[in-house]
């Protein structure tokens, strides 16, 4: 998330009431989770396990709990609590603002475009031409929709990502500052929900079909063209490469990448990376032919059981 106005590690300092690291003047950009900050971003690392990350990632503002030395060309801010203050610093350069109207007067809509009844449009939406937009569809704040977009009924573009502080007293939100943005000609089936980014976009990448009730998490990048069928889950920070096909069912846990081509059968769950030009199966998946193979050892352990029993 970038800032409509650059600011400087005093004006952070001062908005978050905390010490800072650096010169007065160093230049602030915008404000990003770890995986997409770039040169002029803040963020956040608040556990002694990722202080090395954080502090050799692109970014070069680190809203930290500690003062610990600061790398060269950087700046920290230090803070009792980073979690919370970079949510602060979210609701105060995104703020919430509730909507004046079902259709929002800030949307943009394009030519051709169809907007069936009940439809909500939130502040700032684009979407733009000969696009068919169903009843009951919600698009929340931000989102970006490019030309040629289908999206069926009940379908919500937008909503907070699943993103939690384990606190002793309760879980505590990390507040949603990105969007959501799709790509040309994506066909959207019913029922289906994509959250917003934390700080960047969710992505659906240009042609890529997902059939209804499928869930994209936060930060997701869903390449071109590919094929994605009924209740598929997938979690935040995936990254899916083009053309590839996931049957129903499947479940992916956060953080991994899908490679280009790959194919993915019904009911399986993927817990680590995969890469492209293969066919997968089973929990976890793995290697198509391999997964069956072993299926078929599974089988033959009665026989050699009743064969050692009679020795």
């Amino acid at each position: 998330m970038k800032f409509n106005t650059p600011q400087t590690l005093q004006d952070i300092a001062t908005i978050l009431d905390c010490d800072f690291v650096g010169d007065a003047g160093f230049p602030v950009l915008g404000m990003n989770e770890i995986h997409v900050v770039q040169a002029g971003d803040i963020v956040f690392v608040d556990h002694p396990k990722y202080y090395d990350k954080a502090l050799h990632s692109p970014a070069t503002i680190i809203l930290i709990n500690k003062e610990v030395a600061c790398p060269a060309g950087k700046a920290l801010l230090i803070s009792d609590d980073p979690f919370r203050d970079f949510n602060k610093l979210t609701n105060h350069f995104n703020p919430f603002i509730a909507a004046r109207a079902v259709i929002a007067a800030s949307a943009t809509i394009g030519k051709h475009t169809v907007i069936q009844p009940n439809v909500f449009i939130g502040n700032n939406v684009t979407i733009g031409d000969d696009c068919l937009i169903h009843p009951n569809v919600t698009i929340y704040d931000n989102t970006v929709i490019g030309n040629n977009v289908t999206i069926h009924s009940g379908t919500v573009l937008g909503s907070d990502a699943f993103y939690y502080k384990n606190r002793p007293e309760k879980f505590d939100k990390l507040v949603s500052g990105g969007n959501v943005v799709i790509k040309d000609n994506v066909d959207l089936g019913s029922l289906c929900t994509i959250d917003r980014g934390v700080t960047a976009a969710t992505t659906i990448g240009e042609g890529t079909k997902l059939d209804n009730q499928v869930h994209v998490g936060h930060d997701t990048i869903i390449g071109s063209r590919c094929l994605i069928a009924s209740q598929v889950g997938i979690a935040g920070c995936v990254l899916i490469e083009d053309f590839v096909t996931i049957w129903g069912q499947v479940g992916i846990t956060s953080g991994v990448t899908i490679g280009e081509k790959a194919v993915i059968s019904a009911q399986s769950g993927v817990s680590k990376s995969l890469p492209g030009h293969k066919s997968y199966f089973g929990t976890p998946a793995d290697d198509f032919r391999k997964k069956y193979k072993e299926l078929a050892s599974i089988r033959l352990i009665p026989d050699i059981i009743e064969k050692l029993d009679n020795l």
